[in-house]
């Protein structure tokens, strides 16, 4: 018997311990790939204590980093001690070297993310000398150092002056430092050897397949789910950080994802939409190949709306309760369709409690428009495949987006979608299996969800062909095979003598 392939999958703030998109797209491939042991790299925000999914025998170890934990990750108590021992403390803190050794690095490092066409080499190699640094000496000590502390005031002071729009507080240098310090944490992480590193983001994920490349030359895979500098800077930009903050995490994030796609091997992009930012940010066309996601037609199957909502028009959705999904525009929408359709219900599946401010901001506009009757948080749903089922249509708003589960999902179950065009919607659904709107377009969408609620034969047909579609191009046989070729072509290509990831060869191996 053929020997497993060993993997580590690299997440942020979704894989295992949370559910999305990204973590059902994780679920599968750990459940169905058979060439494969996986070890999980989660990066966390606080250390968790239990996994949201039932871990397949594939998934051989979990790696957390807690990476906003007031504890050091070496100071949590956990059962793997083995893992936070390598984390700790190093021999000794030498404060001449850091003088002499760390802090030109970091500065450089401070004068790389400023630059306006930092050389993406230079990035790489500043990296590398800091991660061969932290294998010597202590992280903490060194980034929580006076001399570090120094310099870096000194160097953005630096860079204040030279732009009359810049200005900063005590308090954005704290954090723009307290950011350097969490973000970098990853390179002084030990990680074990793995044939290949599969990261779920083009962003601060990648460097603990850095650490990996650069110690053992391990290949790295990168799925690109909804593009993560196209989020981050939605999510910066909307923010309420000063233009110091704001333009700092901007320019680190960018610098981190131009290192990402600069490094990666080979990029598997979940739809063709995001090959144009891949592109802006420097990844080479020939890395990029478009694996769709796929999904069990077996599983989610049409089947009869529950009795209880038999004569109640409903619209179902599921979608975690953040800024991305704009459920706030889904709110709105909803209040389009109630003058037209009084008894019309919007159930909403998905967690509640991702970001409170945001739930919370929902649950006014609700009340301030006066439909608590008709727009309601269901929390989790137990079993995802009946989800739509209880649905006429199901309803996507999301201002961002991958290949979202929940269009083929619903496609697959029979149930027409209205959707945002956004990300790879288009890609899944066309015009015979739903509706496409504009993002925020709140009154638009409101009348294509009225337009299916009334025409009952309309949806009949949308239903028919949606579910046809999913069969024809996003069954999970597809999906899984494609994920199966890729990571054994890369682990072969990275032993050969002149490593060689060619899009069009791995398209060739996928297509045999």
């Amino acid at each position: 018997m053929k020997k497993k392939l060993e993997v580590m999958m690299i997440f942020e703030g979704t894989y295992p311990f949370n559910g999305g998109g990204v973590s059902t797209w994780a679920h599968i491939l750990c459940d169905k790939v058979k060439n494969v042991n996986y070890t999980l790299y989660s990066v966390n925000a606080n250390y968790e204590e239990t996994p949201k999914f039932k871990l397949s025998p594939s998934v051989k170890k979990v790696i957390q980093l807690p990476m906003w934990s007031p504890l050091e990750p070496s100071e949590l108590n956990t059962e793997d001690k083995k893992y936070y021992k390598i984390v700790s403390r190093k021999v000794k803190e030498d404060e001449a070297e850091v003088i002499t050794v760390f802090v030109p690095l970091f500065e450089k490092l401070i004068d790389l993310i400023f630059q306006e066409q930092a050389n993406v080499n230079e990035i790489d190699e500043t990296i590398f000398q800091m991660w061969r640094f932290f294998q010597k000496y202590d992280y903490k000590k060194t980034m929580k150092s006076l001399p570090v502390w120094t310099s870096f005031q000194n160097t953005i002071s630096h860079v204040i002056a030279q732009d009359a729009n810049y200005e900063a507080s005590l308090f954005d240098f704290t954090v723009a430092m307290r950011w350097l310090y969490r973000f970098l944490l990853p390179i002084s992480i030990q990680v074990p050897k793995m044939d290949v590193s599969h990261i779920s983001l083009s962003g601060f994920p990648v460097l603990p397949a850095l650490i990996l490349k650069y110690k053992y030359g391990t290949p790295i895979i990168a799925t690109e789910h909804g593009v993560f500098i196209r989020e981050r800077l939605i999510a910066i930009n909307t923010s309420e950080y000063s233009f110091f903050l704001k333009n700092f995490l901007i320019k680190f994030s960018e610098c981190i994802t131009k290192l990402a796609y600069h490094k990666t091997d080979i990029i598997l992009s979940v739809n063709k939409f995001n090959i144009s930012w891949e592109k802006l940010y420097g990844a080479n066309p020939d890395k990029i190949n478009v694996v769709y996601n796929g999904i069990d037609h077996n599983l989610f199957v049409p089947a009869e709306k529950p009795s209880q909502l038999k004569n109640i028009p409903t619209v179902v959705a599921a979608a975690r309760i953040f800024e991305l999904k704009d459920i706030l525009t889904m709110i709105r929408s909803c209040a389009v369709v109630v003058k037209e359709i009084p008894n019309v219900s919007f159930l909403i599946y998905g967690d509640n409690n991702a970001v409170p401010a945001y739930t919370k901001a929902c649950t006014n506009l609700i009340k301030e428009l006066k439909l608590e009757k008709n727009f309601i948080f269901a929390g989790h749903h137990n079993n995802p495949q009946k989800l739509y089922c209880e649905g006429d249509i199901s309803i996507l708003t999301s201002i961002s987006e991958g290949f979202p589960y929940t269009v083929i999902e619903s496609m697959s179950c029979g149930i027409p979608v209205v959707a945002t065009d956004v990300g790879g919607v288009t890609e899944a659904l066309n015009e015979e299996c739903g509706i496409i709107c504009k993002p925020k377009d709140h009154e638009g969408i409101g009348q294509s969800v009225i337009k299916l609620l009334k025409d009952t034969e309309l949806r009949k047909k949308m239903g028919v062909a949606a579910r046809e579609r999913v069969i024809a191009h996003f069954t999970i046989e597809k999906f899984i095979r494609n994920y199966e070729v890729a990571y054994a072509f890369a682990a072969q290509a990275a032993v050969s003598a002149s490593p060689n990831y060619s899009t069009s060869l791995l398209s060739s191996a996928m297509n045999k």
